[in-house]
């Protein structure tokens, strides 16, 4: 299995980037996006600067050259990760007519990346999911802070326009997915476990199947399994592990809603990359001291025992 770096990680960030973008333009001219044009464009500017300062301060700290230079191709692919972020905070957000709401979260989502990071095979990486990350954080310091409504992203189609656009969205994120960054087992996990868990509410509670599936009919469930729950840079690369990773994001998502507890699909996620990280944590810890052992074996000149 190929890994999440280099041309590969390159070539996927540029089709999520112009997917993102196209689902934009389209939602504010077309689908029925309830946000203003603002939104996306203070999201965007936040992202942008907020990476941009941030690269800088770590090259000067570190004695390097910022990644950003090199050119127009060399800056535009290196803020394609904050051009994602911006434009999903400002997409599933929803916030009235106020756009600092959406600038915190846009600038939540980066500075996640910068703050929260552990060590992977001798790389610092982040562990949360940016943008759902600054959208966690922001319902939660925010409660008159909502999500887009669902509805939005087909409110302008009629016919069969509602069932093209989900399937257009299927078809290309199981592309990206399959071609770059090799995420279909975490999808099967996911919509494995997510089946599971509403059969499981259904029988324990006594409640109609349907209902608990009604969420995948919509097109923002297909987005998020195509394009959130799948972020490469902050899911395992293994297929088992991946297939753990996505059932434990419905599994957590079950007992969300067992708990009447809203905005089941964002938490869901930012509980299960915090867990995963506080392990990848633990094993460095370990790690660090099987390490720190052995030099003091070896230099007390003493076999381990």
């Amino acid at each position: 299995m190929s890994q999440w770096d280099g041309a590969v990680r390159l070539k996927g960030l540029r089709r999520f980037g112009i997917a993102i973008t196209v689902l934009n333009v389209l939602g504010h001219t077309v689908l029925g996006f309830e946000q203003s044009w603002a939104q996306p464009l203070v999201s965007l500017a936040t992202t942008y600067s907020l990476e941009l300062l941030l690269e800088w301060s770590e090259a000067r700290a570190q004695g390097r050259a910022p990644r950003y230079q090199g050119g127009a191709r060399r800056l535009v692919d290196f803020l394609l990760p904050a051009h994602i972020s911006g434009l999903a905070v400002a997409m599933l957000l929803y916030a009235n007519e106020r756009l600092w709401p959406v600038a915190f979260a846009s600038a939540a989502a980066i500075g996640s990346k910068a703050l929260l990071r552990v060590n992977v095979q001798g790389k610092a990486r982040h562990f949360l999911n940016p943008s759902n990350a600054g959208i966690t954080v922001t319902l939660l310091l925010f409660p008159w802070v909502g999500i887009a409504p669902p509805y939005q992203f087909t409110e302008g189609l009629h016919g069969p326009g509602d069932w093209i656009l989900p399937a257009i969205i299927v078809c290309t994120g199981s592309f990206v997915n399959y071609r770059f960054t090799q995420r279909l087992p975490l999808i099967a996990g996911w919509l494995g476990g997510f089946v599971l868990q509403a059969a499981l509410r259904s029988w324990f509670r006594a409640t109609p199947l349907p209902v608990a599936l009604v969420p995948m009919s919509g097109t923002a469930f297909v987005l998020y399994t195509f394009y959130m729950v799948t972020d490469p840079a902050t899911t395992p690369q293994r297929r088992w592990a991946q297939v753990v990773f996505g059932a434990s994001v419905a599994a957590a998502y079950g007992l969300l809603v067992g708990r009447h507890v809203v905005f089941d699909l964002f938490f869901s996620l930012s509980l299960v990359c915090a867990g995963r990280g506080a392990g990848l944590f633990v094993q460095q810890w370990l790690a660090q001291r099987a390490g720190r052992r052995e030099v003091a074996v070896a230099v007390a000149g003493t076999p381990p025992t």
